[in-house]
């Protein structure tokens, strides 16, 4: 029988743009758990920016977990071949369902998160999310992870956890292979304004031994 055929072609996956890694603007921020297995797919880059509204957010329930989606972009190193992300925005969900050890996204907070994405930070991604365990420590739970899994399911996109009574922070990145240990947090790069003054309070990281500027 002759007649129109569709021809389907193959699924490929989304590939970064090209830009130069800005090591010469951030200062590194180190976890206990670096080079302790798998390297990170990606190295993340945090503006003071987004820092400061993640941690106003955090603290402003130190009893009940809190969260919402981190907006940045997605690139590739051109000269090193280095995938890193830049966090640039911190949105808060709203419609969720918390208590003191679980927050919920419902399908309402979704649909404002990616509302608030077009509107506020047009031609930015969601590069992850984050969300707090006041009084708990930094890691994944079971249900933190299936959230990553099905939401978040990019090997670039990352999870932020914040332990607001006890000033702590750290992501949770995806290994090249796409493993995600739930106990093994990252470090970060911060980027810092024209001051070059940090203004990173988490306990639980180290600045760069060699870095020329820590803060104060």
């Amino acid at each position: 029988m002759n007649g129109p055929r569709l021809h389907l072609l193959p699924w490929e996956p989304p590939r970064p743009l090209t830009s130069r890694i800005p090591w010469g603007q951030a200062l590194r921020w180190h976890s206990p758990y670096e080079g302790a297995g798998p390297a990170a797919a990606v190295a993340v880059f945090l503006t003071q920016k987004s820092f400061v509204r993640a941690c106003a957010h955090a603290g402003s329930d130190l009893h009940n977990e809190v969260g919402g989606a981190l907006v940045g972009k997605w690139r590739v190193d051109e000269a090193r071949g280095e995938k890193f992300v830049v966090v640039e925005g911190a949105l808060p969900a709203l419609h969720t369902r918390h208590g003191s050890s679980y927050v919920t996204f419902t399908q309402d907070s979704l649909v404002t998160l990616h509302e608030q994405l077009e509107q506020r930070h047009p031609g930015k991604q969601m590069v992850g999310w984050y969300h707090t365990h006041p009084g708990l420590g930094l890691f994944l739970s079971g249900y933190d992870a299936w959230l990553h899994e099905h939401f978040f399911p990019e090997l670039w996109q990352v999870a932020l956890v914040i332990d607001p009574q006890a000033r702590q922070g750290g992501f949770f990145v995806r290994s090249e292979q796409g493993a995600l240990d739930p106990q093994r947090y990252f470090g970060f790069s911060e980027l810092l304004d024209g001051r070059r003054r940090s203004l990173v309070h988490w306990e639980n990281v180290q600045p760069d031994p060699e870095a020329a500027v820590v803060g104060g």
